[in-house]
C-alpha cells in the first residue's frame, strides 16, 4: 500500500515538473514571438521610411551625363573651338562573362593598343560597373561597319555616338586658345576647390592651357542625369527617367581669327612674338607666339611620339612666348624714357645735347650705335634715329628709382591682368627690386653705372610682349590703359543672353598730353624718316612706332656681326607701333628672337599686319588657300 502511495505521488510530481516545462516553452515562445514582431513592427514600420529609400538606392543608380562643352567664336563669328559626333566602341564590364578574352577577341577586328587598353582600366576603375566603357574611340566608318557585321558575337559591347572637341584651324591661335586633354589628379583638385565634384561626375576632358582653362567651368556646363534601375547583380535593367545636361556657354573673342593666321605666317620659320590690341578697348585683335603647335593632338591623349617632339623641339613650341618670355625691350623703351624725362622736367623738347659716339661714365665707355655719334641732339631726333647716347645721358640725370616709378604706370613690370593663365610679371629694375632678387649684401646695392644701360632698355630690363603691347596702346590712347583681354562676351546657354566683357579703363595715366604729343610725333616720324622708313615706305596710311634690337649676350668689346655671330646668339629685333596714327585702331608689339635689327626684321612683319588690318591686304607670298581656309569655317 505504502509502495503504491509512493508511486502515485512520484507521478504527480512528474505530472508537475512536465507542465511547468511546458508552460516555460510556452512562455518563451510567446516572447520570441512577441521580441519578432517587436522587430518586424520597428523594421517595416517606425523605419519604413528608412529601408525604403535604402531599397530605392540600391534599385536605383544615378549615371552621370557629360554636357557638351560650349563653342569658342573670333569676333567675326569664325569657329575656333567646337565639338564634332565620332562613333566609340564601349564595353560594359557587367554584361561580359570575360573581359580580357573580350578585349583579345576584339582587337581582331579593330585595332586596340596598349594605349587603349591602359586608358580602359583606368576609366573601369572610376566607373560603375554598369556603365559603358570606351575601348576605342573615333571609329572609322569601315570600323564600325566591320563591328556591325560581328556585333552578336559580343554581347555587351556597342558603338556609342560620342562628342569630341576639335580646333578647325589647327595651329592657328593655339597658344591663345589652349586645348583640353583627359582629367588628371592635378584637375581633380582643382574641380574639387571649386565645389564642381559633383558636376564632373561622367566627365574625360579638363581645360588644360590657354581660354580652355582659363574659362573652364564656363564652358564645361552643367551635368545631367539618368535614372537607371540596376538588379542584384549591378547589371541595368531599364532607365526609368533622364534629366538632360546643360551645354556649356559660348565665348566669342576680340580676336580676329584671319589676322592671326596673316601674322603668323608673316614670321615664317622665324622664333618670336606679336600682341596687337585694339587701344580704345584693350581687346586683343591678335595673339602671336611662334612656333605653334596643334591643340588636336591634345584632345584624346597626345601620342608618345607628338609628346616627345614637341618637348625635345629646341624651338620650344610649347611655350606661350606672347605672356610667358620675358626679352630687353631694346629702343622701343626711348619713348617711354622721352615721356619720363618731359614729366619730371629732366628735359624740354627742344633741349639738345652733343653725341660723339660714347658716354663716359665713371671710367666705363658706353658706345653708341653710330660710330662718330650723331651730333646735335633733340629729343625728337632721339627718337628718330634711335640716339643711345641720349638714353645714357638721360638714365643718369633720372636714376634707376626716377625710371621704374614712371615706368609702373605704364605696367611695365607687372601682369596686364590678360585672360589667360601663365602670365609672367618680367623685371622692371629698381633699388628695391634688387634688394629682394639677391640675397649676398654685395649683390643688393644698386650701383650707379647700372642705371646707364637701362635707359636704352638693356641692362636688368625684361618685359613680355603683352607689357609691351599694352603701354604702346596706352600711349596710342593718350594715357588712358585698358586691361588686355581675349573674350568679347559670354553667350548663356539656358537664356541666349550675352554677357559683355566691359572695356573698362584700369587707370588714366597722370601724364601732360602736350608731353604726349611731343613723342607721338616723334613716333610718326620714325616711320617717316628714321630707322622704319624702309619698312613703311608707301604705306597709305601714317603709321607710329619704334624699333629696337636688344642684345642676347655681351661682345665684350666686340663689334657685333650678325653673320660671324651663332644664330641663338643674334639680337632681338623689336617693333612697338599704333596705326593710323591720328586715330589709333591698334596697336602692337612683335618681337623676332636672333631676329637681328628691328627695322629688318620685326618692323616689316608690323607693316604686314596693318596693311591687312587695316586695308585688307594680304603679304606677299600669302597664300590664298589660307584665307579661303578661314572664310570656310565661318
Amino acid at each position: 500500500m505504502r509502495r503504491r502511495h509512493d508511486a502515485f505521488h512520484q507521478q504527480d510530481g512528474d505530472f508537475d515538473r512536465f507542465r511547468f516545462r511546458i508552460g516555460f516553452a510556452a512562455v518563451a515562445v510567446l516572447l520570441a514571438f512577441a521580441l519578432l514582431f517587436a522587430r518586424f513592427f520597428w523594421l517595416q514600420v517606425v523605419q519604413h521610411d528608412y529601408y525604403t529609400t535604402r531599397a530605392e538606392g540600391n534599385r536605383i543608380s544615378l549615371v552621370p551625363v557629360a554636357p557638351s562643352r560650349g563653342v569658342i567664336v573670333d569676333r567675326h563669328g569664325t569657329i575656333l573651338a567646337r565639338n564634332y559626333s565620332a562613333f566609340t566602341l564601349e564595353i560594359t564590364p557587367s554584361r561580359v562573362a570575360d573581359l580580357e578574352a573580350t578585349i583579345d577577341a576584339l582587337a581582331g577586328l579593330i585595332e586596340i593598343q596598349a594605349k587603349d587598353r591602359r586608358r580602359f582600366r583606368k576609366l573601369m576603375e572610376e566607373s560603375k560597373n554598369f556603365e559603358s566603357i570606351p575601348i576605342r574611340t573615333r571609329l572609322t566608318d569601315r570600323e564600325v561597319a566591320t563591328f556591325a557585321a560581328n556585333r552578336f558575337r559580343y554581347p555587351g559591347v556597342e558603338v556609342k555616338a560620342r562628342l569630341f572637341r576639335q580646333y578647325p584651324l589647327g595651329e592657328a591661335g593655339s597658344h591663345a586658345l589652349g586645348y583640353i586633354g583627359r582629367v588628371n589628379d592635378r584637375d581633380l583638385a582643382t574641380i574639387e576647390t571649386a565645389g564642381q565634384d559633383a558636376n564632373y561626375k561622367g566627365t574625360d576632358h579638363f581645360g588644360k592651357t590657354g581660354l580652355e582653362q582659363k574659362y573652364e567651368f564656363e564652358l564645361h556646363g552643367q551635368a545631367g542625369y539618368e535614372e537607371v534601375e540596376v538588379d542584384a547583380g549591378g547589371r541595368a535593367v531599364r532607365i526609368l527617367s533622364r534629366t538632360p545636361p546643360v551645354p556649356g556657354n559660348d565665348l566669342t573673342l576680340t580676336l580676329d581669327a584671319k589676322l592671326q593666321r596673316v601674322t603668323e605666317q608673316a614670321f615664317g620659320e622665324r622664333r618670336g612674338a606679336l600682341v596687337a590690341i585694339e587701344p580704345a578697348t584693350g581687346g586683343i585683335l591678335a595673339m602671336v607666339s611662334t612656333p605653334t603647335f596643334d591643340p588636336n593632338l591634345f584632345v584624346d591623349g597626345i601620342r608618345n611620339e607628338d609628346w616627345d617632339r614637341l618637348n625635345t623641339d629646341p624651338d620650344k613650341p610649347m611655350i606661350n612666348r606672347a605672356i610667358y618670355s620675358a626679352y630687353p625691350p631694346g629702343s622701343t623703351f626711348k619713348p617711354f624714357m622721352a615721356l619720363a624725362a618731359l614729366e619730371a622736367g629732366k628735359r624740354t623738347p627742344q633741349q639738345a645735347i652733343a653725341d660723339p659716339g660714347f658716354f663716359n661714365f665713371g671710367g666705363h665707355v658706353f658706345m653708341d650705335d653710330k660710330k662718330g655719334g650723331h651730333g646735335m641732339v633733340d629729343m625728337y631726333k632721339s627718337i628718330v634715329q634711335s640716339c643711345n647716347t641720349y638714353y645714357y645721358v638721360l638714365a643718369n640725370d633720372l636714376g634707376i628709382d626716377g625710371i621704374s616709378g614712371f615706368m609702373a604706370q605704364f605696367g611695365f613690370g607687372q601682369r596686364t591682368g590678360v585672360d589667360v593663365e601663365g602670365e609672367s610679371d618680367g623685371v622692371l629694375p629698381s633699388q628695391a627690386w634688387k634688394k629682394r632678387r639677391f640675397k649676398k649684401p654685395e649683390q643688393q646695392k644698386w650701383y650707379a653705372g647700372e642705371t646707364i644701360s637701362v635707359g636704352i632698355g638693356q641692362g636688368y630690363n625684361a618685359y613680355t610682349m603683352m607689357q609691351l603691347a599694352q603701354a604702346t596702346a596706352t600711349l596710342a590712347n593718350d594715357g588712358v590703359m585698358y586691361r588686355p583681354h581675349l573674350v568679347k562676351y559670354i553667350t548663356d546657354a539656358k537664356t541666349g543672353e550675352r554677357r559683355m566683357i566691359e572695356p573698362e579703363p584700369l587707370r588714366r595715366l597722370p601724364v601732360k598730353q602736350q608731353h604726349i604729343d611731343v613723342v607721338k610725333r616723334a613716333l610718326v616720324g620714325v616711320n617717316k624718316e628714321g630707322t622704319g622708313a624702309r619698312a613703311f615706305a608707301g604705306a597709305e596710311y601714317e603709321a607710329a612706332g619704334k624699333t629696337g634690337t636688344a642684345q642676347v649676350f655681351s661682345l665684350r668689346g666686340e663689334k657685333y656681326v650678325a653673320g660671324k655671330v651663332q644664330e641663338r646668339r643674334r639680337d632681338h629685333a623689336l617693333f612697338m607701333a599704333y596705326a593710323p596714327a591720328d586715330k589709333p585702331k591698334i596697336a602692337l608689339a612683335v618681337l623676332v628672337e636672333n631676329g637681328g635689327f628691328g627695322a629688318q626684321s620685326a618692323a616689316p612683319i608690323a607693316r604686314m599686319v596693318f596693311d591687312y588690318y587695316l586695308l585688307g591686304k594680304l603679304p606677299h607670298g600669302a597664300a590664298e588657300e589660307d584665307e579661303s581656309a578661314v572664310e570656310a569655317d565661318e
